[in-house]
């Protein structure tokens, strides 16, 4: 048998640490046993599933070096490699499921699933589908899909008894079958969810082994019944602990940076991130610190797996990709990476066409374009001081364009100015007046280069970084601010422009 992992992101936001944590330690399995590494785009969300955000995920992979053999990019015999490019395949699968007595079509509405769901809450239940729809006769069904009723396909679930199966890290897990819910598999837009196309991918892609977050330990049972329902083997599954904040809760971007690309423009090394992303989960036999890929995969063994919540330090972070600087990098390659990172003529050039106007002599560049080339800035609470805005109001204002920014993939300069004008609006006032605390946000001083042409220039990581940093240099925002905040929160459109 040739073992064959795989890494399955979903396109819909930014490339997550996450992903390249968990994609390492398939990609390390898989070449310490001689076998395969591939990727697969899990784009069943077609609502939030975008182009560019597939093209960063395939670039921050890379650019860690974590090459896989088969994918999207580079083809191989079991594609596509696209699940929205596989739709006929789900549906096939799924009505094998129905016609096999495995599953069945639910008609009910969003508004009885809704209340049913509160009733159990109320009750103290576990909330759960109820089996509305399990018993309709083949008459009746037939009669609701020739009328064309809205319906979803879910899959039939053992309501006695307890599912086992061996976890490669954790051991025997047992879950009892009246914990797990009758999942949804085909969505009512005839798209499947994540659980049948994930379990018919791996099975046509003769996936062996899957190592995954421990979130999805309580799926384990659903794509285990699903295998059983097929016939097929399931591959051998093993859970991942979760990366953790400092704080202990689970790695997220208000309290850590979380996008892979904002450390390659922060200027680590990938070699560094990698390292340290190993080290999450894993140690080496001589428990060194610093390590490469070829280290981990020669000494890699599932006995040295390490189950406690690994915690992401970026402190300690910089301290290995220091040594990795000192200790790894000649003097040309030194140059040569810096020049890489930031001084090629693609990154200068957009950096120039606004300086150009703004300059003197050269010396004038660095104070001007400093910014660019800074991770944190040295900013304090004075320095956004507003001559028509109070503190709070700055602060509710950056927090506000945060949100919006967030989720905007189209990172151009007619969309982010279109979310500017949006806050202005919100508060009533000139778009002068609500740019003056994103100029220092973004470039440290009250008057710089452009700053929309900045932040296109700095990408979304960067940029997003640097509000969410001023939001906290301002004092930040409680938990119990933030939900009150959340009712304020604008939906600008920027699809039009």
């Amino acid at each position: 048998m040739t073992v064959r992992t795989r890494i399955a992101p979903s396109p819909t936001g930014d490339p997550h640490l996450g992903t390249a944590y968990i994609a390492l330690f398939n990609l390390v399995f898989a070449k310490q046993n001689g076998g395969e590494f591939i990727l697969r785009i899990e784009d069943t969300d077609q609502l939030r599933s975008t182009p560019q955000s597939e093209k960063r995920i395939l670039d921050s992979l890379q650019w860690l070096g974590l090459n896989w053999s088969e994918g999207p990019d580079v083809g191989g015999p079991h594609g596509p490699y696209r699940q929205s490019d596989r739709s006929d395949i789900y549906k096939k699968h799924a009505q094998d499921l129905i016609d096999n007595g495995h599953a069945f079509h639910c008609f009910c509405s969003a508004e009885r699933l809704t209340e049913l769901r509160e009733k159990q809450m109320a009750e103290g239940q576990t909330s759960g589908y109820d089996g509305h729809c399990l018993h309709l006769s083949k008459d009746e069904v037939t009669k609701r899909l020739e009328a064309g009723e809205s319906h979803v396909v879910r899959m039939k679930v053992p309501t006695e008894g307890v599912c086992e199966f061996n976890d490669l890290l954790r051991g025997p897990i047992q879950i009892q079958w009246s914990q797990i819910d009758m999942q949804v598999l085909v969505k009512a837009d005839g798209l499947p969810t994540y659980h049948l196309a994930n379990v018919v991918d791996d099975h046509l892609m003769g996936i062996t082994h899957v190592f995954r977050g421990e979130e999805w330990v309580n799926s384990a049972p659903k794509h285990q019944l699903l295998y059983k329902y097929f016939g097929w083997d399931m591959p051998q599954l093993g859970h991942l602990p979760l990366l953790r904040n400092p704080d202990k809760s689970k790695l997220s971007k208000r309290k850590n940076p979380t996008c892979i690309q904002h450390y390659q423009k922060m200027g680590f090394l990938p070699e560094a991130v990698l390292n340290y992303l190993g080290r999450m989960g894993w140690s080496m036999p001589d428990e060194r610190e610093k390590f490469t890929l070829e280290d981990m995969i020669e000494h890699f063994s599932l006995e040295r797996m390490s189950l406690g919540g690994p915690v992401f330090d970026v402190t300690k972070l910089k301290w290995l990709n220091g040594l990795w600087i000192r200790e790894s990098c000649t003097l040309e390659d030194l140059a040569q990476r810096i020049q890489t990172w930031a001084l090629n003529p693609e990154n200068l050039m957009p950096m120039l066409q606004d300086a150009q106007k703004r300059i003197d002599t050269f010396s004038d560049l660095a104070p001007l374009l400093s910014f660019y080339f800074s991770g944190d800035l040295s900013l304090k609470a004075e320095d956004f001081a507003h001559p028509k805005m109070d503190e709070e109001t700055v602060k509710t204002a950056l927090q506000l364009a945060l949100w919006e920014l967030e989720v905007q993939q189209d990172w151009r300069k007619e969309p982010i100015l279109k979310i500017f004008q949006g806050v202005a609006a919100h508060f009533e006032v000139k778009l002068k007046d609500i740019m003056l605390p994103f100029f220092v946000a973004i470039t440290g001083q009250a008057s710089s280069v452009p700053v929309m042409d900045a932040m296109v220039h700095l990408g979304p990581d960067m940029s997003r970084y640097r509000v969410r940093q001023a939001v906290e240099i301002l004092g930040g925002i409680s938990k119990k601010a933030m939900k009150k905040l959340e009712k304020q929160k604008l939906c600008i459109d920027t699809s039009d422009v």
